[in-house]
């Protein structure tokens, strides 16, 4: 499995964390920026992990920016995207259960380190459940 990685430069350091996460799991990932903390637009990095997914190239991402609502709105313009702002681990843990998030997003201004190590745990270690949540997933997208 490879993660996709985006962030905007509020979200960078939060972001540079997960990649250790990742690494010290073993665990593959993309990174389609931003590369630093200087000042750039959340959509262009979100737009270009959204369509990755959308085209299948992979299946999960983690997304980081300020408050986390610009980067998880571009993203949830993308079909193929269910984007989930989570600020604690059980958030994390219901968007998998429930919502079958494929993309993490996280507030990298309102969240300790210890809280976003709780949180991507949460997220890569938590099962969709199916059945009645999968109907209701059926009906997001606009068809």
């Amino acid at each position: 499995m490879i993660i996709g990685l985006a962030s905007d430069h509020a979200g960078y350091e939060k972001k540079q964390l997960v990649i250790e996460i990742l690494k010290l799991k073993d665990i593959e990932y993309k990174d389609f920026g931003c590369y630093s903390t200087d000042a750039c637009d959340y959509a262009d990095p979100a737009h270009l992990l959204g369509e990755a997914i959308d085209k299948g190239e992979l299946v999960k991402g983690i997304a980081v920016c300020g408050s986390g609502n610009g980067i998880n709105m571009a993203l949830n313009k993308h079909q193929s995207v269910r984007a989930a702002l989570c600020w604690c681990e059980d958030i994390a843990k219901l968007a998998r259960q429930h919502n079958n998030a494929n993309v993490l997003v996280m507030p990298g201004r309102f969240i300790d380190d210890k809280t976003c190590r709780e949180i991507v745990d949460a997220y890569l270690n938590t099962e969709f459940e199916g059945g009645r949540h999968q109907t209701r997933i059926d009906k997001i997208p606009l068809k």
